[in-house]
């Protein structure tokens, strides 16, 4: 299998703008998930807005403060994520050019990695471990 891309996260400073602008391009993307989280100096909402296999992760962040996280505190593209079919092997490779890499086994149906470029952009790479669209797109776990 090749890779395909499968999501861009962006950081918006308005949800609704943001998911009436989409929706207007793509009338048949939907809400697939959302929730909130609290990281003390910033609080992110987060919806992923499109069909069961494509999406656009919208974040809306509120800051208490300037923080050091960058990009996720100011608008504009945070990642992008390409569906690959072995998230060990990319692995291996970024760290023997010496990329740092952060991998996220914890969900029983895909496994992440993020790594960041010299540029400062980050690339989520995804090993899904079904072929069950409602357990990739589990949110719940």
């Amino acid at each position: 299998m090749e890779c395909q891309l499968e999501h861009a996260n962006i950081t918006v400073i308005n949800m609704e703008r943001a998911i009436a602008f989409i929706t207007t391009a793509f009338p048949h993307f939907r809400v697939r998930g959302e929730g909130r989280s609290d990281h003390g100096e910033w609080r992110k909402h987060w919806l992923h807005l499109g069909t069961d296999a494509i999406y656009i992760a919208l974040e809306e962040t509120t800051k208490a403060g300037k923080t050091a996280r960058r990009p996720e505190d100011e608008t504009g593209i945070n990642h992008v994520g390409f569906v690959i079919e072995d998230v060990e092997d990319i692995q291996r490779k970024m760290q023997a050019a010496g990329f740092a890499c952060a991998v996220d086994a914890s969900h029983p149906f895909r496994k992440r990695m993020y790594v960041t470029d010299h540029d400062r952009i980050t690339w989520e790479f995804i090993e899904y471990l079904s072929d069950n669209l409602a357990e990739r797109n589990d949110y719940t776990l």
